[in-house]
């Protein structure tokens, strides 16, 4: 055999036909050339070969690493592709960004598929970097490294017709691209309505009657289970029915997640749930491929050999994976190698005094003051009304830790401007303070804490470097910096996962948070567009009624 021919025997699963079978599989020129069945009286077969698993909706950035450091850990766990939007990153730099994220994840090889971002801003009740017009958008969709449009979160728009919303789905329907969703809590009349706009996908469902309600039109359902968001089990059964319309997402996976597990973590609990392997595989790395058109293989004779070799077909732990014929990571140790970086970034807000954070009672005129409930595990919150007086101190009105109702605020990171004050439930903090530039979908700058000097000290380190997650008390302050944009950090992808580890612990451990992910959770405290009720640079927001408060 020649130097770019080898050859690889196993198990073979072959999803498609729905039959596992011992095969040796000869690789020629980056394309599987044949696939031979063999005798397994005479070969001690006890691995299984199957396709690459494919991550169908995330945001690189989430994971604080860029595209290629983000590949370096992902291979681990055989994962080959992403449908990857970068609307995070184009909030902040706009098709510069999109640029950076496109040509880093180039440099390695890995599938990155990237989204035209379908909302930059995601509306115009905050502060963003930029903004993507119909025009913008449609040059993007015409380039063929972009594979569709990304998650069209305005849905009022889509409702209403909006015009700008209407041509960027138009467009992508001109170019036989997909047009993903993001349709939260849509259901009946409105959520047929959405979907017959043209679009094909939603992630954001948390019950099984919502998602019945878009299956049953025909809409594609990813399974998210991230570091905030999980509906792994909510709507997992469904794959019972609805194999050929489900498929498998991370949305937003930070470092230390990356580096425990990924899609391969879906399927082995989808197994212990006794559900089918050929369904569970189906959703995990043929649907994306046949939604999307990816130029991923499927092993199949004459496809890209993009293939992964597990211990069993119950915990799937990774033994090799294999990218365009090479092997890019084998028994834990990845063979991506590190790429230097450039940082891109816009920021430009000045340091701040405690005196900035002050709230009077007049900024809450009535009687009731209006708190964000966060809700572990997921991306909605819940409102509750406080009495005034439960926040009152010297005229002021502060965090009150024995109610766990904590001061929020979010501060425009483009420019100087007033600061945003509004109160948070469940974060659990008995001291101290977190802040982070993280912050979907604008990623100005978001902080809740106990007392002023902490949230002070917390917010200017991150000014400080210009981006970045940091947590504070009286004595000490840690920070993971994330020079690229204020969302990713230019350092080895393992390092980022242990540094965020150790400020995870610090926020759990010494600041008391009962989060599950408490920076995770943080980050989509000013998405506005998930109900109930949001905090952005420009006011407390009602996502239901589309309003400030």
């Amino acid at each position: 055999m020649t130097q770019n021919t080898f050859s690889v025997t196993g198990n073979i699963v072959d999803i498609l036909n729905k039959k596992i079978y011992p095969a040796e599989i000869v690789v020629e020129n980056d394309f599987i050339k044949s696939i031979t069945p063999i005798n397994q009286s005479t070969n001690q077969l006890f691995n299984y070969i199957l396709p690459g698993f494919i991550d169908s909706h995330v945001h690189i950035e989430s994971s604080m690493l860029v595209p290629s450091e983000f590949a370096r850990l992902a291979v681990v766990h055989g994962t080959v592709a992403t449908i990857s939007d970068p609307h995070e990153i184009a909030n902040v730099c706009g098709l510069a960004g999109v640029d950076f994220m496109i040509n880093n994840g180039k440099e390695v090889n890995f599938k990155f598929n990237f989204g035209a971002p379908s909302c930059v801003p995601a509306t115009v009740f905050e502060t963003a970097g930029a903004a993507l017009n119909s025009d913008d958008v449609k040059k993007l969709l015409e380039r063929d490294e972009i594979k569709y449009l990304s998650e069209m979160m305005n849905f009022p728009g889509v409702l209403f017709k909006d015009d700008e919303v209407m041509k960027k789905i138009a467009y992508a329907h001109q170019l036989n691209k997909p047009v993903d969703g993001h349709a939260p809590g849509l259901r009946g009349d409105t959520a047929k309505q959405y979907i017959d706009a043209g679009i094909s996908t939603d992630h954001e469902c948390i019950t099984a009657e919502e998602a019945l309600d878009k299956l049953k039109h025909e809409m594609k359902i990813i399974i998210r289970e991230g570091s905030a968001a999980k509906n792994f089990e909510a709507l997992i059964h469904l794959l019972n029915e609805y194999s050929n319309l489900i498929m498998f997402c991370s949305d937003d996976k930070h470092p230390d997640s990356l580096v425990l597990g990924h899609i391969n973590q879906l399927c082995a609990r989808a197994v212990a749930k006794g559900i089918d392997i050929f369904k569970i595989l189906q959703a995990a790395c043929i649907n994306p491929i046949l939604h999307y058109k990816l130029d991923v293989g499927m092993l199949r004779v004459g496809d890209k050999a993009d293939f992964i070799v597990a211990e069993d077909l119950i915990n799937f732990n990774i033994i090799q994976t294999y990218i365009n014929g090479s092997l890019v990571a084998e028994r834990g140790q990845s063979f991506i190698p590190s790429k230097k970086v450039s940082p891109i970034n816009q920021f430009n807000c000045s340091q701040i005094s405690e005196s900035d954070l002050l709230i009077s009672t007049d900024e809450f005129a009535e009687t009731q003051v209006p708190v964000i409930v966060a809700l572990d595990g997921q991306l909605i919150t819940n409102r509750i009304d406080i009495d005034k007086t439960l926040l009152l101190e010297n005229d002021k009105l502060v965090s009150n830790v024995k109610e766990d109702v904590l001061k929020m605020v979010v501060i425009n990171r483009y420019h100087n401007a007033p600061i945003a004050k509004a109160f948070i439930k469940n974060f659990g903090l008995k001291k101290g303070a977190l802040a982070s530039t993280v912050a979907h979908d604008s990623h100005n700058i978001v902080a809740v804490g106990v007392d002023d000097e902490s949230l002070c000290k917390a917010i200017n380190k991150v000014i400080e470097c210009e981006g970045g997650v940091a947590a504070a008390d009286h004595n000490q302050t840690q920070i993971v910096p994330l020079p690229i944009a204020g969302l990713m950090s230019a350092e080895d992808g393992y390092k980022v996962a242990s540094d965020y580890t150790k400020i995870d612990h610090f926020t759990k451990a010494d600041l008391g948070s009962t989060l599950l992910s408490p920076f995770m959770t943080l980050s989509f405290m000013a998405l506005l567009v998930i109900p109930h009720l949001k905090l952005s640079d420009k006011g407390l927001f009602d996502g239901d009624a589309f309003k400030f408060v």
